[in-house]
């Protein structure tokens, strides 16, 4: 069974996402976008990148990607009710990577078509498109795909995923940003923050590449990063130090657990799914 490479890499900055009204069924009523629909094994259809893979699966926060021409790729994924959608591939399997060439790096950035992803809607039979900043359709995702055990996949990776409570939770909407806090949009959190308190060497970086970059004082960090309307935050995190130091600050949870950051004066402030608020930085410059 084949380990697995984590690695990362400066990526394209997606457009902001568009969270257009979801597609309409049949009768006219609108069909939900309820982020848990999203969780499932799905066959990749109409992707114009060639080698893509055939399979996307979306199990809680975890995404693989099957059959791209460098095996099993993986990392993780997030979504909400407002039709946004942020993927982060991270990890490549080391059988596949060190006998193929120009695989090299495969751990190390989301293949383009998916970095474009900003947002996903359904379409009339209730099946689930992605979607770019544009709204122009991405890949579409059908039910029931089934892995292949190969040398690189883990089991589990090869079983149908399940909505589980810990999904939900994560998955749930968001209440509104408290109507003190000035909505942050795609430009504005980019630069270099520092907490307010805390090891001196703790900060928060997003670049305008849709990445973030980070350390809690001791452990490098990053990710990727998308905000929409209404100042909604999503962030994904990569595999990290877990060095211990005083005065650390939880950077990364700040982060991956924010679902709405806006502006108090010139601190940006984040804050979680029930609207509590989870850090507050300064600008650095």
């Amino acid at each position: 069974m084949g380990v697995l490479l984590s690695g990362c890499a400066m990526q394209g900055h997606p457009e902001a996402a568009d969270t257009t009204p979801p597609a309409t069924g049949t009768t006219g009523a609108a069909v939900p976008l309820v982020p848990e629909m999203l969780i499932g094994s799905w066959t990749l259809v109409d992707v114009a990148d060639t080698g893509v893979g055939k399979i996307l699966r979306l199990a809680d926060s975890e995404l693989h990607l099957i059959g791209s021409h460098c095996g099993t790729l993986g990392g993780s994924w997030r979504a909400n009710d407002e039709g946004v959608f942020l993927a982060d591939v991270w990890s490549a399997s080391t059988v596949v990577v060190g006998s193929t060439p120009g695989c090299e790096k495969a751990s190390q950035g989301t293949p383009g078509w998916l970095r474009s992803v900003t947002a996903y809607q359904f379409d009339g039979a209730g099946l689930p498109v992605l979607l770019d900043g544009r709204g122009q359709a991405v890949a579409r995702l059908i039910p029931g795909a089934t892995p292949t055990p190969e040398p690189d996949k883990v089991d589990s990776v090869l079983e149908p995923p399940v909505v589980t409570d810990e999904a939900r939770r994560a998955l749930a909407p968001a209440v509104a940003l408290p109507a003190t806090l000035v909505p942050a949009d795609q430009r504005q959190p980019i630069g270099r923050w520092a907490p307010e308190s805390g090891h001196k060497a703790a900060h928060l970086e997003f670049t305008a590449d849709g990445e973030w970059h980070g350390s809690d004082g001791c452990n490098d960090q990053s990710g990727r990063w998308i905000t929409a309307s209404g100042g909604a935050l999503l962030a994904t995190a990569r595999a990290a130090t877990l060095a211990f130091c005083a005065d650390s600050v939880p950077i990364e949870q700040w982060v991956t657990t924010a679902r709405r950051a806006g502006f108090d004066g010139k601190d940006l402030v984040l804050l979680n799914a029930h609207g509590d608020e989870t850090g507050r930085l300064s600008p650095t410059n």
